[in-house]
């Protein structure tokens, strides 16, 4: 391993998945300090965000690929310590420096896995820097929930100033960042949100209004907020419970940008026919799945589209509670209340 500006331990502090099951299957375990690989760094983590995917990992329903650490944490933000072949040696400068990395800088970025821990190997590639006057936790919340929408909002979905946007579950990591990222680049957003108290969140992160799915149909709703005409956009985590409405509320020319399956992921009997005559797109994707290549080419454009609004101080992840990392069951917990808003951050 390369040298550290500081001393690195032998061992380390991670979270183990004994089975898949509850919460209580997140147990703290002591193992051996990994060894960044080519290309790789290894990161001291100072935090580290908490993600529905973690969840559906820790219940055996979302594996790792092959080959990748079976450990949970998408996202850190800390420190690195230490670096691969092909990233530099040394602190301040060499080849390190052209990769945009240097041993000490302050970094968060999106991981293959393994950020429940106290170092973590991250993809150099997949790195970002710790925007000014962010804190260590809110940078940890930042990576997988700005790669995951600004991928498919806007790579995929194509999103432009003047578009309209309907957002399903408006308080979530997702959701938040979504409108916080439609109110930074013009867009008119609505969201669904449970409850007076979680629509007051969302009118907060930027939604003109926000839908009450517990005692509101989201379809005629949101077809009076836009006049009839229709939104242009639906990010969806829901699914199979929402799609036939998803298809109907959105307008010629409209995309449904699938991204979870909260509410199901088949669907029984539904016209085709929407899709036809409004011309519509229909996308999915996950994070996990994506190619290296198309990690580092999202990281670059966060790098370049959102590095001013971050140090702007604008479109900061809100962050709901902060775990110490040897209570991360405790985190889970909460999450799978849905009472949280914006992102849990777990605390090395």
């Amino acid at each position: 391993m390369p040298a550290s500006p500081r001393f690195l331990p032998d061992r380390m502090t991670e979270i183990g998945i004994l089975r898949p099951g509850g919460p209580e299957v997140l147990v703290p375990r002591q193992v051996p300090v990994p060894e960044p690989g080519p290309g790789q760094v290894l990161v001291r983590v100072a935090a580290a965000g908490v993600n529905r995917p973690d969840v559906l990992q820790r219940r055996g329903l979302y594996p790792m690929p092959p080959g990748v650490t079976p450990v949970p944490g998408l996202e850190v933000a800390g420190e690195v310590v230490a670096l691969g072949e092909g990233v530099g040696v040394g602190e301040g400068g060499g080849a390190g420096e052209a990769a945009g990395v240097r041993l000490g800088d302050a970094v968060c970025g999106l991981t293959d896995g393994g950020g429940y821990a106290e170092f973590c190997l991250v993809p150099a590639a997949q790195l970002l820097p710790v925007p000014p006057g962010f804190s260590l936790e809110q940078a940890a919340a930042l990576p997988e929930t700005f790669f995951t929408v600004w991928a498919n909002l806007f790579m995929m979905g194509r999103a432009k100033a003047g578009e309209s946007l309907l957002v399903h579950g408006g308080t979530s990591g997702i959701g938040s960042t979504a409108l916080m990222l439609a109110r930074e680049f013009g867009l008119r957003a609505i969201s669904t949100d449970g409850g007076p108290e979680k629509g007051e969140a969302a009118r907060g992160f930027g939604a003109e209004r926000s839908i009450d799915h517990r005692s509101q149909d989201f379809l005629p709703e949101a077809m009076a907020w836009s006049e009839g005409r229709g939104v242009d956009l639906v990010l969806d985590i829901l699914g199979a419970s929402a799609f036939e409405r998803n298809l109907q509320v959105l307008r010629r020319d409209g995309r449904l940008l699938l991204i979870g399956f909260m509410g199901g992921d088949r669907v029984g009997e539904f016209s085709l026919t929407p899709i036809l005559l409004k011309r519509l797109v229909v996308t999915g994707s996950t994070l996990r799945g994506r190619t290296p290549d198309e990690k580092a080419a999202i990281a670059r454009e966060l790098r370049q589209h959102l590095g001013p609004v971050w140090s702007a101080g604008r479109c900061v992840p809100h962050v709901h509670e902060v775990w110490p990392l040897d209570q991360a069951a405790q985190a889970h917990r909460v999450m799978e209340s849905r009472a949280h808003v914006g992102k849990i951050v777990l605390r090395t």
